[in-house]
């Protein structure tokens, strides 16, 4: 919660403009007081009437308000709030800021604060991707500026890729981090991720074609949140994230081990692609060719992790999350799952070769729930891990 806190907005001019109208009542919904200030062109998107009844605080607008003035006010707003936010932030507001220009009254502020900042990008995806706004971004990251995304998706003038602003409550979850206070400080969640590899003999196995990097993500983003996160992961094309608990793990046996070790936690994210089956007796000597024909390998069925912690009697995580993996009739089939598993979230995909999901970096996932099925747009991996990592945020402070 932000109770006590006091954040600074300032909402540059863009038409992710509306989007900061939700984000003064969630900051509100959780304590926080919201001082506002817009630019002449945010005026274009949103009203100060608007932003005004919101935040129930004056709108500033203008740097030279002599009432405000007479007492050096810029200089005051700029440094009673906790945190200062910039969203939308816009390529303008970045390239003022990285420059150290100061001709308007969110500009000055800006420059006349020592403040922590957190900016929430917002423009086209070709103005993203400019040298210039590169330059500027990598510039206020070395001059401790903080941002959370931007995310990528479909944007108003029709095109697609990064440069979308972050949801509101993706932007609450980076304020709370930010202050210290993230909204999974003190939670204990558990991340499984990657493949296992069931051996057949020392030198071959059976695996999958999974990367880990979803995992990965996820673990990354739950950290960020604030949670102490463990990570159990299989033989991964992708290295762990820092700041988590990893387990290193190569069998589904040595993973359902590993989660028992690690319970109990808050949540549990069940990201790894696990073997289904093993060889009931893998060898200990390489298999040879031979005149008698093929070797026949029998197989056993490897233990349901996710199945087995989400029906636990005492001890089951408050928040249990599967994933599925599918080729066809994906909403059906990931319902079902979520059914005989018992877990409450299921996010599902599909993972034919010709969507280049597996293995990839990006991912489309519908998340089904008690509230039936969200399909979300197709973005990058690590954008929808931070989506998830704040709707498990959001979930555990309703309970």
């Amino acid at each position: 919660m932000l109770s006590s806190k006091r954040i600074l907005l300032i909402i540059g001019g863009g038409i992710a403009a509306y989007k900061s109208l939700d984000l003064i009542r969630r900051l509100r919904e959780r304590g926080a007081a919201v001082t506002p200030v817009v630019t002449r062109a945010a005026e274009e998107f949103v009203t100060p009437l608007s932003v005004s009844a919101l935040a129930g605080e004056k709108v500033y607008r203008d740097l030279f308000d002599l009432t405000d003035e007479a007492e050096m006010g810029h200089i005051q707003l700029s440094r009673s709030a906790d945190l200062i936010v910039v969203a939308p932030a816009t390529a303008d507001l970045m390239g003022k800021m990285a420059g150290g220009l100061a001709n308007d009254l969110a500009s000055t502020l800006l420059m006349a604060t020592d403040t922590p900042v957190l900016c929430a990008p917002a423009m086209n995806v070709r103005m993203w991707d400019h040298p210039a706004t590169r330059r500027n971004h990598a510039q206020l990251e070395a001059d401790g500026i903080r941002f959370v995304g931007p995310n990528e998706g479909d944007m108003a003038c029709g095109e697609y890729g990064p440069g979308r602003m972050s949801e509101p409550l993706e932007i609450v979850a980076a304020i709370e981090a930010q202050l210290g206070n993230g909204p999974l400080v003190g939670k204990r969640v558990l991340v499984t991720s990657g493949p296992t590899h069931e051996p057949i003999d020392p030198v071959r196995y059976i695996a999958n074609r999974s990367s880990g990097a979803q995992g990965a993500a996820v673990a990354r983003a739950l950290s960020a949140l604030g949670a102490d996160v463990v990570f159990i992961t299989g033989p991964a094309d992708i290295p762990p994230p820092d700041g988590v608990s990893v387990v290193c793990v190569e069998t589904a046996q040595q993973m359902s081990d590993a989660v028992d070790a690690a319970l109990p936690v808050e949540v549990g994210v069940f990201a790894a692609a696990v073997a289904d089956w093993r060889v009931s007796s893998a060898s200990d000597k390489k298999l040879k060719k031979s005149r008698d024909g093929l070797p026949e390998l029998e197989f056993a069925e490897n233990p349901d992790i996710l199945k087995r912690v989400a029906h636990m009697e005492s001890g089951r995580p408050a928040l249990v999350v599967g994933f599925a993996a599918e080729t066809d009739n994906v909403i059906e089939h990931a319902m079902a799952k979520r059914t005989r598993k018992g877990c409450d979230w299921i996010v599902a995909n599909d993972v034919s070769p010709a969507t280049g999901i597996m293995g990839g970096s990006e991912n489309a996932v519908i998340l089904i729930s008690d509230e039936g099925a969200e399909e979300w747009p197709r973005m990058g991996k690590d954008d929808v891990a931070k989506r998830l990592a704040v709707k498990i945020a959001d979930a555990l402070t309703e309970q």
